[in-house]
């Protein structure tokens, strides 16, 4: 058993982790206030914007659709992955890059032989652990977690568009983590560009378009579409950050918790220590009391 010195530095330790975590817990529940605010906000209007979308594009064939929904032979791929600049947050970083890695290990291998995929990193753990594994981002926007606002990523979102445009290449998808709750986040995987199309029904009367369109159906999708693949980005990021400081203020209560029960532990090991301790200090004591009257 340790002695009462070194089981004294232990428990002014862990007192100390504990007086961090449940700070670190409190900063993580107020900010996933506000960014939860945030999501729940922005849902419904993204929500419903996709769902026109999709009723819109689902009776348009390839040729006749928008530019951002047409389907294209493979030769170039670009995963956007988002995580977050911080760590302390369980498994949200290392989940996103572990799914990321296999996908290309298991869809894209010869894609990334060939340097014909490439990934976009928004966060720095993502980045670092990607790196470490051998699969190096080639775009790195970290610093626009720090200021996170429709505005900035409207200049990110604009310059993957234009590059899908252009023939840069043939495929956008994302991988990042919807927050569910404080305590759930589910890890998406899903196709950006170009727009997955809502499969046609086989009865053509089962398509229920209660909207009336005016100047024309092609010239709505030619405008909406993009305003909707930004706001659907936003949203993304939106949903990764709320999942962030979810997952953070999981993760520091967990953790405050089990420091509370070790520090249980180590008060009982050290009132055993100091019991035996005083017992053999009176073992003592009347051992050479006995010895001096004998």
């Amino acid at each position: 058993m340790a002695n009462l010195k070194e089981i004294r530095v232990r428990i002014q330790s862990v007192k100390s982790t504990r007086q961090i975590t449940s700070a670190m817990k409190m900063v993580s529940a107020a900010k996933l206030r506000k960014a939860q605010d945030a999501i729940i906000q922005m849902r419904p209007y993204a929500n419903k914007l996709h769902e026109i979308l999709e009723s819109l594009t689902a009776s348009l064939d390839n040729e006749s659709g928008s530019i951002f929904s047409r389907e294209r032979d493979l030769s170039h791929i670009l995963l956007v992955v988002v995580t977050s600049n911080r760590g302390l947050c369980g498994a949200f970083n290392s989940n996103i890059a572990k799914k990321v890695i296999q996908v290309i290990e298991d869809e894209y291998s010869e894609f990334w032989e060939n340097e014909t995929l490439e990934i976009m990193s928004i966060g720095k753990k993502g980045s670092d652990f990607l790196r470490s594994k051998g699969y190096e981002p080639v775009y790195n926007l970290h610093e626009m977690l720090d200021v996170l606002n429709l505005e900035n990523v409207i200049r990110v979102i604009s310059d993957i568009m234009e590059q899908f445009v252009s023939g840069k290449y043939d495929r956008i998808e994302l991988f990042y983590n919807q927050f569910k709750n404080a305590a759930n986040q589910e890890l998406i995987r899903e196709q950006f560009l170009p727009v997955p199309q809502k499969e046609k029904p086989e009865d053509q009367y089962e398509v229920h378009l209660d909207f009336i369109l005016e100047p024309t159906k092609q010239q709505i999708i030619d405008e909406l579409i993009p305003k909707s693949l930004k706001i659907q980005f936003y949203k993304m990021l939106l949903d990764s950050n709320a999942s962030e400081h979810g997952a953070r203020m999981t993760a520091m209560h967990k953790a405050t918790d089990n420091a509370t029960d070790l520090l249980r532990e180590l008060q009982l090991n050290y009132n055993k220590a100091r019991q035996s301790a005083i017992t053999k200090e009176i073992l003592e004591i009347v051992s050479g009391a006995e010895a001096l009257k004998g």
